[in-house]
């Protein structure tokens, strides 16, 4: 795309002020502008760059257009109030919200969509919702993030004058990993390129083998159907590959060739043979990591790999626990790519101070937990209120525990609050001795409605990554008869853990997306995990297409007997890399 850029602006003399390139993320913006300044010099700085999300935003405002922008929390809490306003109590803001961002994305208005599930009671309260929630945001002239797309259709598509200005300032359009691209942004791009004058160009680049974010909107039928959407543009098929090796790509062709919704092409590499596909098996997720040492002790003291050439890729983050635990008892050094370590993602870290509140309650350790979850879940308790239990338990010369339960408490909501969490840790204290690390936190999670708060979830899917965690976090407390013992192991495995940049990479498929190593191993390839219950299976099988494509020359392919404490199956896209015929 940067050289298409470059081409235009040095052979053909295009003005850059007239280019306009468009992408996805704020991270992929930044990386185009950074690559094009060696290509085109100060003149880099002229030409738009942006997110489509950003570009839209900045239409809007240039346009007049005033509003604020609901974001993240704000909006959940948005939604919540709407649905307590509706008396919506049996629906889950998370599924609301999808839902609304979905018909959006689909450019499909409230009435459409009370249309569309007409006879559907619970789609029809979520058009309800639908309706209230635009309505309200309307009259505090805010927008949200699907907002900025669907206005901005609008409003090209409704004013002949506003859609030419932008289609005459910018003459030259390029979208890069178009096939992300939902149908609304879809139908904004195809509004600025309907009226183009001679000598304007619309280029596009993307991969629909690399199509994995359906989840947000995107459609791959945007890309499947670009001659017919475009009519007949020209095409060029980029099938050499400067990556992987040739038994890479066999092993790529081999799964892929399996979906029937994709643009043929044989991909094809000058780079020399390499070394075959290996397959890790094992009979659980530790005899997997081991064998991720293993492999991994081999290719950095026989072969001369450093760390940070190896790549561990999984379907979903809860998987990195087994594999960091065993990573750090054999001293391989590791990072969590864009994210936390386990036992420092935040919903682990209270449930690890609720144990240790529990079980020494009348120390300085206490103390910390205390302070650390007095207010989680919120129990409208804030910094003053904490000062003064500081100070009152000084003032007596007790801990904070005891001083909670005895000093006076004024307001009667934060009163009741506190009582309730005092009856709750009491037992639990009082027994401390006999007490499974396992099942404190079930009663932690069930009695204060952990999942819930964490999820922002009326009705918590079982499948949110957050609660996946809190999963593995019973399982590795299951194998611990009591709290001293789990959280001496937590403690000491904290203590080692470290975020070493030059250490092998654990991240999701997703963010290894883009990314490439000298050696990928690809885990949990069992089903339901790889491919995952809930997807549609074209695309989880490129998803997985994307994972092993991120390898240059070694691929391990890895899954085990048993999966979360239970029995699981060899993932079908193993034997549709490795071409083995499914048995009769």
């Amino acid at each position: 795309m940067m050289e298409r850029i470059g081409k235009l602006v040095m052979e053909h003399g295009v003005p850059p002020e007239n280019i306009l390139g468009l992408t996805f993320t704020r991270n992929a913006a930044e990386e185009m502008r950074q690559r094009l300044v060696p290509v085109l010099g100060d003149l880099a700085s002229r030409v738009t760059l942006s997110t489509i999300h950003g570009w839209c935003y900045f239409l809007l405002k240039s346009e007049g257009k005033v509003f604020g922008i609901l974001s993240g929390k704000d909006q959940i809490i948005f939604v919540r109030n709407v649905m307590k306003q509706l008396r919506v109590k049996n629906l889950s803001v998370g599924m609301v919200l999808n839902e609304i961002s979905l018909a959006k994305n689909n450019l499909i208005a409230v009435e459409e969509f009370k249309t569309l599930y007409e006879g559907d009671k619970t789609m029809c309260r979520v058009a309800d919702i639908y309706g209230r929630y635009d309505m309200e945001k309307a009259k505090k002239y805010l927008l949200d993030f699907d907002d900025l797309l669907v206005e901005t259709y609008r409003l090209l598509s409704t004013n002949p004058s506003i859609r030419d200005k932008y289609s005459e300032r910018y003459l030259h359009l390029l979208v890069d990993e178009y096939q992300d691209t939902n149908p609304v942004q879809l139908e904004i791009l195809k509004t600025l390129t309907e009226g183009s004058n001679n000598g304007s160009s619309f280029w596009v680049c993307g991969d629909d083998w690399q199509a994995i974010y359906s989840f947000t909107g995107s459609s791959v039928g945007n890309i499947l159907n670009f001659e017919r959407i475009f009519d007949a543009p020209e095409i060029f098929i980029l099938n050499l590959n400067y990556r992987s090796t040739p038994q890479i790509l066999k092993a790529c062709q081999n799964l892929i060739k399996h979906n029937t919704r994709k643009i043929e092409k044989t991909l094809t590499t000058h780079n020399e043979d390499g070394d075959e596909i290996i397959v890790l098996e094992s009979s659980s997720e530790e005899g997997e990591a081991l064998n991720l040492v293993n492999e991994i002790q081999e290719l950095a003291m026989q072969q001369g790999y450093e760390y940070k050439d190896i790549a561990i890729l999984y379907r979903a983050n809860f998987q990195s626990r087994v594999i960091e635990e065993v990573f750090s008892q054999h001293k391989i050094p590791y990072h969590i790519e864009n994210g936390l370590n386990f036992y420092n993602r935040p919903e682990v870290r209270v449930m690890l101070d609720y144990l240790r509140l529990i079980q020494n309650p009348l120390s300085e350790e206490g103390n910390e937990a205390l302070l650390g979850i007095i207010n989680t879940p919120n129990r409208y308790i804030g910094k003053k209120f904490v000062k003064e239990l500081e100070e009152f338990s000084a003032k007596r010369g007790v801990h904070l525990y005891e001083g909670l339960k005895q000093m006076g408490i004024d307001l009667p909501y934060v009163r009741k609050n506190v009582k309730e969490f005092i009856n709750l840790l009491d037992p639990l204290i009082g027994y401390v001795n006999n007490l499974n690390p396992a099942e404190v936190i079930n009663i932690l999670r069930t009695d204060l409605d952990y999942d819930r708060f964490i999820t922002d979830e009326d009705i918590p899917s079982p499948d949110d990554v957050k609660v996946q965690n809190l999963n593995q976090l019973q399982l590795s407390a299951a194998r611990y008869s009591n709290i001293q013992s789990f959280l001496s192991y937590t403690d000491s495995f904290q203590e080692e853990m470290t975020s070493d940049k030059e250490g092998v990479s654990l991240m999701t498929i997703h963010k290894a997306k883009g990314l490439e190593f000298q050696a990928v191993f690809v885990v949990g390839l069992v089903e339901g995990i790889l491919p995952s219950k809930k997807g549609d299976i074209e695309e989880e099988r490129r998803i997985c297409f994307v994972a092993i494509s991120r390898a240059m020359k070694l691929l391990y392919l890895s899954w085990s007997h048993t999966y979360l404490g239970q029995p699981s199956k060899r993932s079908l896209f193993l034997d549709e890399i490795m071409e083995v015929k499914a048995k009769e």
